[in-house]
């Protein structure tokens, strides 16, 4: 198995059980999530507890929640929102702290093709939401997420030069 760590912070990002599909020239990763169901799940095994003497409220009360499930195995953190403004300056620090990290050829991939990368992501802007990895360290990487033309799971963005692999 593969897992992908933010290159700056060493937190876990995602793995090689969320396939993902290349965009402007590699330097983005698009990922589908997926909404699931985590926690207690009513199953109806055919006991009757009043026929045994329990009372009605005597039931455990465990709630099932969904959650995204990439959201959730990483354990990432949703943050405010950005506008334009924050955002460049976001994107500016990244490249800042990321670049002298990258050597030969992913440097000069990453210098030439993070404009656009970025400009992409700047046309989603309004419909994104921003996740950091568990350490919620400033520096690190983001993780961006949006629905799609009415989709009812949400779709995972990664700056792929930012993710390290690792082999577990």
């Amino acid at each position: 198995m593969l897992v992908y760590q933010d290159l700056l912070t060493g937190d876990e990002l995602l793995s090689d059980s969320f396939p993902y599909k290349e965009l402007e020239n590699g330097i983005l990763w698009e990922v589908q999530g997926k909404w699931v169901t985590q926690g207690a799940v009513d199953v109806d095994i055919g006991a009757n507890p009043s026929a045994e003497g329990a009372d009605e409220d005597e039931g455990v009360n465990d709630q099932a929640v969904k959650v995204v499930d990439i959201v959730d195995t990483f354990r990432l953190q949703e943050q405010p929102s950005f506008d334009k403004k924050q955002f460049v300056t976001f994107m500016k620090r990244y490249i800042k702290n990321l670049t002298p990290k990258l050597e030969g050829e992913a440097q000069d991939t990453f210098k030439k093709n993070i404009e656009s990368a970025t400009k992409f992501l700047m046309s989603k802007l309004k419909d994104l939401q921003f996740f950091v990895g568990e350490s919620m360290h400033d520096d690190g990487a983001l993780v961006f997420a949006y629905y799609k033309d009415g989709a009812t799971d949400p779709t995972f963005l990664y700056i792929s030069p930012g993710l390290k692999e690792i082999k577990c």
